[in-house]
């Protein structure tokens, strides 16, 4: 099962050169950008882990690129997502966010029902990758 989540969630995976054009258009808006990367891509799990500082006032996509490559490498199984953040109204924004890397083997998510009163469901999404303790699941 594909996690979709941010903008070309339902598209194949962005190639190096298509991820360059994304941020260049970012850096073109005026935006910082981060990456992130987590373990649990859970849908209300918003506060993944941040691959060093926000990268702020660039000028060309390169030095982004490199954080990717080298965050990547050290996080080969895991989700990595690259966001940009416009600060123009005096906060910063979510205006662009994507992923760029994920593991070998998506585990996906169960879905549990319960009957609670009168007759209602209630859902809980729950991801496999969370049934192993954290720095385990991939």
């Amino acid at each position: 099962m594909r996690i979709t989540q941010g903008a070309f969630s339902f598209l194949p995976d962005l190639t190096d050169a298509q991820i360059a054009a994304q941020v260049r258009y970012a850096i073109d808006k005026g935006w910082s950008v981060n990456i992130e990367y987590t373990d649990d891509p859970h849908p209300r799990n918003t506060y993944w882990e941040m691959w060093g500082p926000p990268l702020f006032d660039l000028r060309d996509a390169a030095p982004v690129l490199r954080e990717l490559q080298a965050c990547r490498k050290a996080f080969p199984e895991h989700y990595i997502r690259i966001s940009a953040f416009d600060s123009s109204h005096g906060w910063e924004s979510v205006r662009l966010s994507f992923i760029v890397g994920r593991p070998t083997k998506e585990p996906g998510f169960r879905l549990l029902r319960q009957e609670t009163e009168g007759r209602n469901q209630r859902y809980t999404t729950i991801a496999y990758a969370a049934d192993k303790p954290e720095g385990e699941r991939y």
